[in-house]
């Protein structure tokens, strides 16, 4: 089963909790406390777009990819009046575009859907790749805490108006990966639903671990907060926002 394939359809509705607009805020001050001033950013992993619109507003040039078509068109739906805005399917790992860039951001646990090793790594080293001098790389990680602990071998269930899921994990210790099995019931009329189901895995990586791979794959400054602060990580965050600088 394909991620994001007829999830797609109900990611905005069951994401609406996110605050994007906070999302692009921070972003922003993380540009200014590291006295960055980009024109050119590359978003991986856009989704629908929801982070998009917001730095599309602020007027950066965007280009963001996905690896999911069904993503892209409800993206293509909200950014398509944006002149300052090119969309691409493409994928986090072998991503492949003929310019550098200010800034490259990933956020909402994107990196997290990368559960290789060596796929990290390349991940890690096409984005070095891909920015220009100073530029500064932007990402967010699920934390191996909340993966391990809060996620993990637990089950949610959520009955909404007009559609009922529910999320089943298993968290496999040896191999660091956390397995989301989604169950959805949309409705379609009275008493009618349409199921789908969708798998998605997740690695839990250890902040340390991150951090070695981006030195590795050169960068020069690494820092890691509290997701939205400046704040020093601790071991019960459940979200950890990175910066690092080529």
């Amino acid at each position: 089963m394909n991620s994001y394939g007829d999830f797609a359809s109900l990611y905005d509705e069951l994401m609406n909790d996110f605050n994007y607009e906070e999302w692009s805020d921070y972003i922003i001050k993380i540009f200014q406390r590291y006295n960055i001033e980009p024109k050119d950013i590359l978003e991986m992993a856009c989704g629908t777009g929801n982070l998009s619109y917001y730095l599309a507003r602020e007027r950066y040039n965007l280009v963001c990819f996905d690896l999911s078509p069904e993503m892209l068109t409800i993206a293509y739906e909200k950014l398509g009046k944006f002149k300052n805005v090119k969309l691409l399917n493409q994928n986090m790992i072998d991503f492949n575009i003929s310019k550098k860039f200010d800034s490259v951001i990933s956020i909402c646990d994107s990196i997290n859907y990368i559960t290789r090793d060596d796929d990290l790594k390349k991940c890690f080293k096409n984005v070095y790749n891909h920015l220009k001098p100073n530029g500064v790389f932007i990402f967010d990680i699920n934390s191996y805490y909340k993966l391990k602990t809060i996620i993990g071998n637990n089950t949610f269930i959520e009955d909404r108006e007009d559609v009922f899921y529910t999320w089943q994990n298993y968290f496999d210790t040896e191999k660091e990966l956390c397995e989301f099995y989604l169950t959805f019931f949309q409705k379609e009329g009275d008493n009618l639903y349409s199921r789908f189901d969708e798998v998605h895995i997740e690695r839990a990586y250890k902040e340390e671990y991150v951090i070695e791979l981006l030195k590795d794959s050169g960068f020069s400054k690494v820092d890691c907060y509290s997701a939205f602060t400046f704040d020093e990580f601790n071991e019960f965050d459940e979200r950890i926002n990175f910066v690092a600088i080529k």
